[in-house]
């Protein structure tokens, strides 16, 4: 009976593992970076805690199969955003690259590119 509480509880944490990761990849999604590290960081102590349950209860052979079916898809959930995260650092150092050769560009040059132009009329 007490096995079985804690089998529940057990598939409760993944659970909210797996939402959080979809709640993240959303984050991502729109940016809000600073809410999926809070996230992340509020996850931890989630993560031991199934880890040490995991160590010392018995499952069933059915109920190991569902256990590891929820971490599967936890584990893919994690690794879309972490592609995510990488692709959109890419971008991030792509854009300061470019950002970068223009600045180099402007002071080369020294062009100011708010002075106002002239004409010079060349057949007087």
């Amino acid at each position: 009976m007490q096995d079985e509480k804690q089998y529940e509880q057990l598939i409760l944490q993944y659970t909210q593992l797996k939402n959080g990761a979809e709640d993240i990849a959303r984050m991502i999604e729109s940016e809000d970076y600073d809410s999926a590290i809070t996230m992340l960081k509020s996850r931890e102590p989630i993560f031991t805690n199934c880890k040490n349950m995991r160590r010392y209860l018995e499952l069933t052979p059915v109920q190991q199969k569902e256990v590891d079916s929820l971490v599967e898809e936890i584990k893919d959930l994690e690794m879309q955003n972490i592609i995510k995260l990488e692709k959109g650092l890419d971008e991030v150092k792509t854009e300061l690259v470019k950002a970068q050769k223009n600045q180099k560009i402007q002071q080369a040059y020294d062009v100011d590119i708010d002075a106002p132009g002239s004409i010079i009329n060349i057949e007087e």
